[in-house]
């Protein structure tokens, strides 16, 4: 590992390294919800790199003891966000819950597995930030529950307008360990964008429906 990389760039080198990330401008791809995108990230293919998830799991670690010292339960979502707080809450010797997109139709129609008390202080874990709806949902089924969360930590976002809109509106802190801005600066430094893609890529973020639908 270069020493002149910070974590947010070296986060951003392994998603890149492992296909987790792949950039397409002149070739976008077209999301579920039928947006064109010249990125997609799937950081679900991290956990079949023991050296990456681990360098992730203690970058959030080392995230929630300097910021969040308070924390009582790590939360993940429901399915990507599961694997990443398993790891974070066994490093740091803490609960650990999981929050479904929505409540279960059977049994105890949980929403949250695990346990969540009334009062305690939580960080949820996402794996992608990308119009951030079903995470703020997540984060506010801990709300409901009771959870005072103190922040959504996300392995990766696309710095969306909506989304940053999205938590502010919500109330709710956010931060990522790497993101788009940081993987376009790495990209281009590793070879695998050129120069001419920089700009087509940032009016993305910009403006996503300018890509069309």
């Amino acid at each position: 590992m270069s020493p002149l990389l910070n974590k947010s760039e070296q986060i951003a080198r392994y998603l890149l390294q492992i296909g987790a990330v792949a950039l397409r401008p002149q070739d976008p791809f077209t999301w579920t919800s039928g947006i064109k995108s010249p990125i997609y990230c799937d950081n679900r293919l991290s956990m079949a790199y023991p050296e990456v998830r681990s360098y992730i799991a203690d970058a959030f670690v080392e995230l929630i003891a300097g910021q969040y010292p308070g924390t009582e339960v790590i939360a993940g979502t429901a399915t990507a966000g599961i694997p990443h707080a398993a790891w974070v809450a066994d490093k740091l010797k803490l609960p650990m819950a999981y929050i479904r997109d929505k409540a279960k139709g059977h049994g105890k129609q949980n929403q949250i597995e695990g346990l969540i008390t009334p009062g305690q202080k939580v960080i949820v874990i996402e794996d992608l930030i990308s119009t951030g709806g079903s995470s703020i949902k997540a984060a506010q089924a801990v709300q409901e529950a009771g959870g005072e969360v103190l922040a959504v930590l996300a392995i990766f976002s696309y710095e969306l307008d909506r989304a940053v809109d999205g938590f502010a509106a919500a109330e709710l802190p956010l931060q990522s360990l790497s993101s788009y801005s940081t993987l376009i600066d790495v990209a281009l430094a590793e070879g695998k964008i050129v120069a001419s893609d920089v700009e087509l890529l940032k009016s993305w973020r910009e403006n996503p429906a300018a890509f069309g639908v």
